[in-house]
């Protein structure tokens, strides 16, 4: 469990034996005791297989996959995929490769509804860019309209291993990954995907099979 949700938790506790020695009431107790179960169990943190293939690429988050997609950027083509968490997934999130950090910048921004395109641009998120050796994979934590919080463990230089836990988005929220375009494409839009454990795409060289078609 994510060590907030121990603070949320036992806080709410502490209101619930409040509430309870001065009102006797129990309906008015149970709506913190009920909120403090709710925080426990959201900030769950389930431990995960990671993959363990070569060139494979998981899913830093658990949730849907709402866009699958390649687009083009100032360095030219790459392979998008946009993951929308609601309020009930899994919030803990994950690195989608091994290698080190190259690029971590926070910025503050909007809290636009997280299914809006347009998040991706103006709401608060993080970027990380990870070079692999071979190849970079970048993806992005973006705040959603609940999510007020984004958490990030990394820094510039740290060396990170495929699957590892590296923060956590605070209620819904959204994740957008960003790989190289020869990347063959293993999930389509409408897909339930697991952080640490659903793999999205592989490099071609070391590709499975054939890639889901959007």
């Amino acid at each position: 469990m994510v060590r907030d949700g121990i603070f949320y938790g036992l806080g709410l506790l502490i209101v619930a034996a409040i509430v309870w020695h001065f009102t006797g009431f129990l309906s008015l107790t149970a709506v913190p005791v009920l909120l403090a179960l709710f925080f426990l169990w959201f900030f769950r943190d389930p431990s995960r297989k990671v993959p363990d293939g070569p060139g494979m690429i998981v899913s830093p988050a658990d949730g849907k996959v709402d866009l699958a997609e390649w687009v083009e950027t100032p360095e030219g083509g790459r392979l998008r995929v946009t993951i929308f968490l609601n309020v009930f997934n899994v919030h803990v999130n994950r690195v989608p490769v091994g290698g080190t950090v190259e690029v971590m910048e926070f910025r503050k921004g909007q809290f636009l509804n997280a299914m809006r395109p347009d998040s991706a641009v103006h709401n608060e998120q993080t970027l990380i860019t990870i070079n692999t050796g071979d190849y970079s994979v970048s993806f992005k934590q973006i705040a959603g309209l609940l999510a007020r919080r984004i958490v990030c463990n990394l820094k510039v230089g740290d060396r990170v291993e495929r699957g590892q836990r590296m923060g956590l988005i605070k209620f819904g929220s959204r994740t957008d990954v960003l790989m190289p375009a020869e990347a063959r494409l293993l999930v389509k839009k409408g897909q339930k995907v697991v952080g640490g454990k659903s793999v999205l795409a592989v490099m071609p060289e070391t590709a499975p099979g054939q890639g889901g078609q959007i």
